[in-house]
């Protein structure tokens, strides 16, 4: 790589701007909404952390079958920023959990902040401006949420709904 212009449109490339990522993660919050509605509230929560364990190579496999590569070059001084940025989203789920300890209808808010906080170092990672509006989106929701004491699948629905709208935003983008 010889730029950060050069790296950030090889993630592009590789990973259809991040699209086939936010539509694995909208799956997983999908999945969790469904769960929480329909078994219990601890089911659901349970789903979206396990869940997200699939997003990545949830990822990989839809870039793959859209004729991406899914799979950065070798050397590309961005994948520390990936791997740096899911660690920091894996220590922050302890304090969702805990925040559920307190109310269970914040985890998936918390969730959605935590998400949404990582999707802030996707305009560096990916090069693309929409990643600031995404996070900022995720974040926003969490108010009404909150402020409104929605009941506990509210929370996954909302993640799931913003996730595949994006989703489908990035898949639009030009620069891929």
């Amino acid at each position: 790589m010889t730029s950060l212009t050069d790296a950030q449109q090889d993630m592009r490339a590789a990973y259809f701007n991040g699209g086939t990522g936010a539509v694995g993660s909208a799956t997983a919050w999908f999945a969790a909404a469904l769960v929480a509605t329909f078994v219990s509230s601890q089911a659901g929560i349970l789903t979206l952390i396990f869940g997200g364990m699939l997003i990545f190579p949830t990822s990989i496999l839809l870039s793959k079958l859209l004729g991406r590569s899914g799979k950065h070059a070798k050397g590309n001084p961005l994948a520390p920023l990936a791997i740096s940025g899911t660690i920091w989203m894996l220590l922050s789920i302890p304090i969702a959990i805990a925040v559920a300890a307190y109310r269970i209808e914040w985890f998936f808010p918390a969730m959605l902040l935590v998400i949404g906080g990582r999707y802030l170092t996707f305009p560096t990672l990916y090069g693309l401006k929409a990643y600031w509006f995404f996070g900022v989106v995720l974040a926003l929701s969490v108010i009404p949420l909150v402020a409104f004491g929605a009941p506990v699948a509210s929370g996954a629905f909302t993640g799931a709904l913003i996730e595949y709208i994006f989703g489908a935003l990035l898949f639009t983008q030009k620069h891929t």
